[in-house]
């Protein structure tokens, strides 16, 4: 009996192996044949062209960026674009979803009317027709002489949405980065220590790196940068320009609507009996949930909410249909503009897999450490 298991372990070993070594041949014919292709129509192959300049110029970006710009530069600047939308999305979402949960659960029957419409109004109208709607809002908003304001600090216009905008240099933000160091590595220490002292110690070293600033500031230098209508124009400020911002409310509400529906499977998953006890020991509903109910309904939520975020971060492609151009938009316009489809191509399917992998990762090593041992 153990001859013949060892014997179907190596054959089953062998098969694989015959698999996959025809599958790379597969593929390595098919690549072959392309380059061959592609060279018999003049076509340059090879990632030489990164170090090229554009000559064209992108409307919205996190770094600087000009027509001189190479394409590797130009392909960074979409990929950070794809990250900071998709980042602040999860997070806007994720805060707008676990409200939705908790009003789906509440009890109260006018709260959950209003959870249920909002989930089944924004879950079943698809992304691109929201993106759309909400590029047409913004576009369509009064221009900048009759600008919406909100305390004289933001403002809602054509051109987009303006907010205030910190005015750190370089070594404002290296005094903020020491101080968010010292106050993390205080809050640790505390808790190792059994000390309930941590939070209180990290907020007073960014107080006092504040104060830093402040004083070190020249007389008359504001810490922010307001917008202030100057002609047709706003200036000052930190402009989120239509594109941006259409998106970032599509993919919040319509994200936030599938994520408040794995934050009420979560919440409800939790034993009745649980909650009946925190209520025992006199806490408030408020309590309860934040103690008890969201913490438990966490570990319940996390496979889930991990296949969710990586969905909405592959949403952000929908932004090439309303000219935000992200990672998948400049790709486009640079192999329309270059001609090296292959090698395009091969960099945004890694740039995605990398975004993508890493954060499953780091998704997967938290519900690791959050899982009940014992369970799976």
């Amino acid at each position: 009996m153990p001859r013949f298991a060892s014997f179907r372990t190596r054959a089953g070993f062998t098969i694989q192996v015959g698999l996959l070594l025809v599958i790379a041949l597969v593929l390595a014919g098919l690549v072959l044949t392309a380059r061959e292709n592609i060279l018999g129509q003049g076509m340059a192959t090879g990632f030489g062209f990164l170090d090229r300049s554009t000559g064209w110029p992108v409307n919205v970006s996190v770094i600087e960026l000009s027509a001189r710009s190479s394409y590797a530069r130009v392909l960074l600047a979409g990929l950070l674009n794809t990250l900071t939308v998709g980042a602040l999305a999860l997070l806007l979402a994720t805060l707008l979803g676990t409200v939705l949960g908790l009003m789906r659960v509440s009890g109260n029957l006018i709260l959950e009317i209003i959870g249920t419409t909002y989930v089944e109004i924004f879950r079943n109208v698809p992304m691109i027709l929201q993106a759309f709607f909400w590029y047409a809002v913004f576009t369509h908003l009064p221009s900048p002489r009759q600008a919406i304001t909100f305390a004289d600090a933001v403002v809602l216009s054509n051109r987009g949405l303006v907010l205030p905008e910190p005015e750190f240099s370089a070594a404002d933000l290296a005094v903020l980065g020491l101080a968010a160091l010292a106050g993390v590595a205080a809050s640790v220490l505390a808790a190792r220590r059994g000390l309930r002292a941590g939070r209180w110690l990290a907020l007073s070293w960014l107080l006092l790196a504040g104060v830093l600033l402040w004083a070190g500031r020249a007389p008359g230098v504001p810490m922010l940068s307001l917008p202030e209508l100057q002609g047709l124009r706003i200036a000052g400020g930190l402009t989120l320009k239509p594109e941006f911002s259409a998106l970032l409310v599509g993919l919040t509400l319509f994200g936030a609507a599938y994520i408040g529906e794995i934050v009420r499977g979560g919440l409800l998953s939790v034993e009745p009996g649980k909650l009946e006890a925190g209520r025992a020991l006199g806490l408030t509903p408020g309590q309860v949930n934040r103690f008890i109910r969201l913490p438990l309904a966490l570990r319940a939520m996390l496979p889930a909410l991990s296949n969710q975020y990586i969905w909405l971060m592959k949403a952000t492609t929908v932004g090439i249909a309303i000219g935000y151009p992200d990672f998948f938009a400049v790709v486009s316009t640079a192999i329309n503009q270059s001609g090296q489809t292959l090698e395009l191509l091969a960099i945004l399917m890694l740039g995605f897999l990398a975004v993508n992998y890493t954060l499953g990762f780091a998704l997967n090593r938290l519900n690791e450490r959050l899982k009940l041992k014992g369970r799976s």
